[in-house]
Formats: C-alpha cells, structure tokens, sequence
C-alpha cells in the first residue's frame, strides 16, 4: 500500500482505555455467549485464536505468501472479555529475521452499556511467523 502510514504500537503504550488513534484494526469482532466459559467471561482460547489469525496478517502482506506461526513469544490477558464485547485487534511487525518476523497484537473490548461505550485494553501478545516455501520449508523473507 502506497502512502501508508505506520504508527508504532508504542504510541498508545500509556492509552490503555481508547482505540489507538491513526491506526485501522485488522479484525473486529462481537463476543457471543458460545464463546463464554463457565466463569462467565469470554474463553481464553477464543481470543487466543483471533489473536493468530490478526497476527498472521501483516506477516501475509509483508511475505506476499504463506507463513506459519512458529512461536507465541509473549501472551497476557489483562482483563476479561465478556459476552457482547466488540474485539479489535490491532497488529504491527516489530522485528525481521532472516525468515521470520515478530509480531506485536493488542487487543481491546469496546463495552456498550446503556448507551454509553467504554474501551479498555484486554491482551497483549508476541508471536513469531516464519515464511515458507511450497514445500513448506521456512524460506528467506522477500526484499521490502
């Protein structure tokens, strides 16, 4: 994408109760109650998968092909989510290696409450894509 503006995940590093500013989520999703577990949140695991597939999103635009998630480096929920909730997931490169690329996703739940909407920051996590070959074998990252 031509004239894309990048901001770094860092810039709202200390806004944790707003949606970063200037930047798209690449997915947005409402909680259900078949996501709920039986503490009445939403299921860890849940998240835990829309988290990879957001992550695995810029490494696909940055290969131009197929990668595989080779490692979560980091996780951490930091509030629950629950039933009615709207996810979204922000995601960024922020290393390259020689085949893979680590990829930092922020997560927030807008709440909407009697008219009212609140925000706040409920995951953060690191995950490591490799890109891979037809034969899928990692394969050297493209020249940006």
């Amino acid at each position: 994408m031509k004239n894309k503006q990048v901001i770094s995940v860092a810039d709202n590093r200390n806004n944790e109760d707003s949606l970063p500013e200037n930047r798209m989520p690449v997915i947005r999703v409402p909680a259900m109650h078949a996501d709920q577990n039986s503490g009445g949140s939403i299921f860890g695991g849940w998240i835990m998968s829309y988290v990879d597939i957001a992550g695995s999103i810029p490494a696909l635009d940055r290969v131009r092909g197929p990668v595989v998630t080779r490692a979560v480096d980091s996780f951490e929920f930091k509030k629950p989510v629950f039933v009615d909730d709207l996810i979204s997931c922000y995601a960024e490169i922020v290393s390259e290696g020689r085949t893979s690329m680590k990829v930092k996703v922020e997560v927030f739940a807008e709440r909407m409450k009697k008219g009212e909407t609140s925000c706040v920051k409920v995951t953060e996590a690191t995950l490591t894509f490799v890109a891979i070959d037809e034969n899928r074998q990692p394969k050297k990252l493209p020249a940006k």
